[in-house]
């Protein structure tokens, strides 16, 4: 009985020191990428026991942020399609613009998600966007690349009315969102996608640097082909449309002179294969593209809803808007 007495403790004694040491080793390595637990279970029972702290998702909005709701960029089938801006009240002169994209697998979630990247950022001097697009069960690819690109050409062709410069304009997104930011910006100004979008006969415009945080790349992969959430986007089996999945890949469209590019990518992502953001940041580096990439250790699939991890990366995000955009 006391021998198993004793293999329970060293039991406990380990798992303490296993859920201690990421914050452990954070607290004494501040610079560097915050570490996790590889297991989600884990990182739930970190916030459970308060090891670790959600962000704050549904901020209020300060006195000093002005909020513009529910503004129609398009129509699709009689249904509004709208995004909203939170612009800082004290603007002296046009700022520079970020534009976000919600993820949730092309079939779920709301522009309202990235309200903790978009009031953050506002406070910071910068004008933020966030757009809502056609979800699957309205309709499959290309129905949502269309809608956030159309988004695009509404935004620059109303850059006056709101305030901001359309020569400093970013896109940021998340997972499903990384992917439709990636396919608009490296698609931007002669798309392979037909669009709805009615400003393409104006001037030219170029996105000036993008964000991708833990989106998908290439649609062709095995893990793809054979993937819920890609098959269900796409409506097509691999086998029945293998030029759809190498369509909707922004891989297809990686060349020379790219907007720079920042990526993040948890360790532990179970959803997104690492090796998604690895290819697109080789490629990238072959092309003479400037990117950035950043693998937080051991955090799985949506990790930014942790406040450690949104903290370094809005810390990262900093720093690439500084270099590309101001």
């Amino acid at each position: 009985m006391m021998k198993i007495f004793k293999i329970f403790l060293y039991i406990m004694a380990a798992f303490i020191f296993i859920m201690l040491l990421p914050r452990t080793i954070g607290f004494l390595f501040p610079e560097n990428a915050p570490i996790a637990y590889h297991f989600e279970v884990l990182d739930y029972l970190a916030i459970g026991v308060g090891l670790e702290k959600l962000a704050n998702l549904e901020p209020e909005i300060p006195k000093s942020i002005e909020e513009i709701k529910n503004i129609e960029y398009k129509k699709v089938n009689g249904r509004s399609l709208q995004l909203d801006i939170y612009k800082p009240r004290d603007l002296k002169k046009p700022a520079p613009l970020l534009v976000f994209v919600h993820g949730g697998g092309w079939k779920s979630g709301k522009r309202s998600d990235y309200l903790v990247y978009l009031v953050d950022f506002a406070k910071k001097g910068y004008i933020t966007a966030t757009v809502s697009y056609t979800l699957k069960n309205d309709s499959i690819y290309p129905a949502c690349v269309q809608d956030v690109s159309d988004a695009m050409h509404f935004l620059f062709n109303n850059s006056k009315k709101y305030g901001y410069d359309p020569e400093r304009v970013a896109m940021i997104g998340g997972s499903a969102g990384g992917h439709l930011v990636l396919m608009t910006t490296y698609d931007f100004k002669n798309p392979t996608i037909p669009l709805d979008s009615s400003y393409l006969n104006g001037p030219p415009n170029k996105i000036k640097c993008v964000v991708d945080i833990y989106g998908p790349v290439d649609m062709t992969t095995p893990y793809a082909q054979n993937q819920d959430l890609v098959t269900g986007f796409i409506g097509h089996s691999f086998k029945e449309r293998p030029d759809l999945y190498w369509e909707a890949s922004p891989a297809k469209y990686l060349r020379k002179g790219l907007p720079p590019t920042l990526i993040f990518q948890g360790t532990s992502d179970n959803l997104l294969p690492q090796s998604q953001s690895d290819t697109l940041k080789a490629r990238l580096d072959r092309l003479g593209v400037p990117a950035e990439y950043y693998k937080l250790p051991l955090w799985p699939h949506a990790m930014d809803i942790a406040q450690r991890p949104n903290q370094y990366m809005q810390k990262k995000m900093d720093a690439f808007f500084e270099k590309y955009l101001k």
